[in-house]
């Protein structure tokens, strides 16, 4: 029996501001996927993924969940010694979730409790997340459980705050559509970990807090708001806001091959641009009205469509 795929997710609003109570809306992504295969083991890849395995498993032996929601894992070291690995194309440091897949591919196998994505309730929603947040912690020091959570339901999510989120439906993808959502390759790879460790030391000034609540926070929940409602002109408006604050407050999480792009998004309005997750490499989120547009104000950059309307 084949194991099922687990896509990568993107963050399309929301990265940072959710650690501060900021909406966020965040997608399943099906170009990349992983699921959990058996073999020989004969390719360097797949004896390394094994190996990650081995050491996974002990850490996963040390966590308390609950009782519904434990995990098998003399069953999940067995597999590993008959050949268990992680077969995977989504690119790692890259802010789509290569953690998250994984997780919610062992969880999915192993876990005593069963749960359809389509029949999960809010509450049971919420307890995924945390035992979710409690495996991913592994790869990360600290996680939320969304990237898991997103990877194993493979549907919208609205995060409303830290304490609730809720299934949601994005506007139907046209693929006829003149504007994008879409995904630029900065060639490097960024490290989620130093990235949240400079967020929280700016935290520590009282005047990026405060711009961080009065201004971040309103224009990305208001971004939010249109791109669900489907009404383009407020959802543009508030993008070159949060575009703008980005390229302001975040300067140290942009990739310097994007600085100057990012300046050009905002002063033509052709595009705009923001991170897609954590940032400090991987890729950066793109949206315009007019993809053919943007597409040629970016060429030599490799970049992927993601949703047109």
């Amino acid at each position: 029996m084949t194991n099922p795929l687990f896509y990568a997710k993107i963050i399309l609003f929301g990265e940072y501001g959710m650690i501060e109570n900021s909406q966020g809306l965040v997608v399943p992504y099906s170009f990349y996927k992983g699921t959990l295969k058996f073999s020989n083991l004969a390719s360097e890849f797949e004896k390394k993924s094994n190996q990650h395995l081995q050491k996974y498993a002990d850490y996963l032996a040390t966590l308390n969940l609950p009782g519904n929601f434990k995990l098998n894992i003399d069953a999940f070291k067995k597999d590993i010694k008959e050949g268990l690995f992680f077969d995977s194309n989504i690119p790692q440091g890259y802010g789509v979730g290569s953690s998250g897949a994984l997780v919610a591919a062992i969880f999915e196998k192993y876990s005593s409790e069963k749960l359809s994505p389509d029949t999960i309730s809010k509450e049971n929603l919420k307890k995924l997340k945390a035992i979710f947040g409690e495996m991913e912690s592994y790869f990360h020091g600290k996680s939320s459980g969304m990237d898991p959570l997103i990877c194993y339901m493979n549907l919208p999510i609205l995060i409303e705050n830290k304490e609730n989120l809720d299934k949601v439906a994005i506007p139907d993808h046209t693929s006829e559509g003149k504007g994008a959502v879409f995904l630029i390759d900065s060639g490097i790879t960024g490290e989620t970990g130093p990235m949240i460790q400079i967020f929280f030391e700016k935290m520590k000034t009282e005047g990026f807090r405060k711009t961080m609540k009065e201004e971040f926070i309103r224009y990305n929940n208001a971004c939010i708001e249109a791109f669900l409602k489907k009404d383009m002109n407020p959802f543009f408006k508030n993008l070159k806001k949060l575009s703008v604050w980005a390229y302001d407050h975040f300067k140290p999480m942009i990739p310097e091959s994007i600085y100057n792009i990012w300046k050009k998004g905002i002063d033509s309005n052709a595009y705009y641009l923001k991170l897609c997750g954590s940032g400090g490499g991987g890729y950066i989120l793109g949206f315009t009205k007019d993809y053919e547009k943007a597409e040629k104000m970016l060429s030599g950059f490799q970049k992927e469509v993601i949703y047109r309307f």
